[in-house]
């Protein structure tokens, strides 16, 4: 399986951006998806998860009520779309496809590339 994330950027801290992660060689519409972050010197971090059908979500505390994770599974693609974002979301942002509803980082068997978002005060 392959996944490609893109849509990271550099915005001002109060702005939105809207992250996709594109899947390919495997059965989309079977895994959960999950998106995580890692910013400079600290460890990689679970940032939301959605079940495979759509129909579940889940976020971390961080990102509660400013993120929405959703998927097309016609399009075998996962969106992160980021509002009021602030300088601490800065991080490289990476997709992965699980077999669970899972938020821990080893749990995830595919992982994308990672695509940078720089928030600016």
């Amino acid at each position: 399986v392959q996944l490609q994330a893109s849509g990271g950027g550099l915005v001002l801290a109060g702005a939105s951006l809207r992250l996709s992660c594109a899947a390919s060689g495997r059965t989309f519409s079977r895994d959960a998806m999950g998106w995580f972050r890692q910013a400079p010197g600290k460890e990689r971090e679970f940032v939301a998860v959605i079940s495979s059908s759509g129909a579940i979500t889940s976020y971390a505390d961080s990102v509660k009520g400013r993120f929405t994770i959703s998927r097309d599974n016609a399009k075998n693609t996962v969106y992160l779309q980021m509002n009021s974002l602030k300088p601490e979301d800065t991080a490289v942002y990476y997709c992965a496809a699980s077999a669970g509803f899972n938020f821990r980082s080893y749990e995830y068997s595919y992982w994308g590339q990672g695509t940078k978002v720089t928030v600016s005060s």
